[in-house]
């Protein structure tokens, strides 16, 4: 501890490791969010690979009664069902553009024939540019309809309100909610494929899930860069700290160098004085 306190270039490149420490372990934990985050993305995308093209199965496959929840190997799986369009409890879903188009996803009940209800996202209608004129939502088709839907987990429920008629996810009992039916449903919901028959009016389509992987692995190998140059670098640091305050340990340089003892001053010796100087001293005090 004295040597510290009386060599402030230890205590430097002490602190510049302490510093390095901190940065580095930081920089190795931001890596494994990054790490993670691509993991699941990478796992998300071979299951819309496995999934999205693959062949239609009935409804009751997988989902077998009204409650139950979609199993999350079966997300994106096509099923298909029949029933009748609830169109008085349909809703539209906010802030969900498409391809940086303004618009609504139009979501309305599919009603079974046991009267349990699949909520179907049938597709989108755009707004106008600055989304300040009337929307105009086409009916789905009357009677009844074979319909083919991609199956997608129910979203968590959102707080934020919303207009009379329209939500802010696709959550089930909120959708349900807002189109004032009480009907019995199911944990997940439908992104339309395709109906038979056709409506008179069709609505947009549905964009097919994103399969882009993202920058998470890149970042995450940057982060652990930054924590092995983050070592190395303070550690050049430190170590040119020492030798820097060993250097002016050793050489403390003119400023501080001490100083060599001044030559003694010789004693002052008087000159004497001659006789003729005496003689004149006398002279000139008679005469004066």
């Amino acid at each position: 501890m004295r040597l510290l306190r009386g060599n402030p270039a230890a205590r430097r490149a002490i602190g510049l490791v302490l510093l390095a420490v901190v940065v580095s372990v930081a920089c190795v934990f931001l890596g494994r969010w990054q790490w993670h985050r691509h993991v699941n993305r990478d796992a998300a995308i071979r299951l819309v690979e496995q999934n999205y093209s693959a062949e239609p199965v009935p409804l009751a496959e997988l989902l077998p009664a009204p409650g139950a929840a979609l199993d999350p190997g079966d997300v994106w799986r096509q099923a298909t069902v029949t029933g009748v369009y609830d169109a008085e409890a349909t809703v539209l879903l906010r802030n969900r553009p498409v391809n940086s188009q303004p618009g609504f996803h139009v979501i309305t009940p599919l009603e079974l024939e046991d009267g349990s209800v699949l909520v179907v996202d049938r597709g989108w209608v755009a707004w106008d540019d600055d989304a300040s004129g009337e929307l105009d939502v086409p009916a789905p088709p009357p009677g009844e309809v074979a319909v083919t839907v991609h199956l997608r987990p129910d979203e968590p429920a959102d707080r934020r309100s919303a207009p009379a008629g329209q939500v802010q996810a696709i959550n089930v009992g909120q959708v349900l909610a807002a189109g004032g039916s009480s009907a019995a449903s199911f944990g997940g919901y439908g992104g339309l494929v395709e109906e038979t028959p056709a409506p008179a009016v069709a609505l947009g389509g549905l964009p097919a899930p994103s399969t882009d992987p993202g920058s998470h692995l890149s970042y995450a190998f940057q982060w652990w860069t930054f924590s092995a140059g983050s070592l190395v670098a303070f550690a050049w640091l430190a170590r040119r700290e020492l030798l820097e305050g060993a250097a002016e340990a050793a050489d403390p340089g003119d400023g501080d160098a001490p100083r060599p003892p001044r030559p003694a001053t010789p004693p002052s010796r008087r000159r004497r004085t001659s006789d003729e100087e005496t003689e004149d001293a006398l002279i000139d005090s008679q005469l004066g």
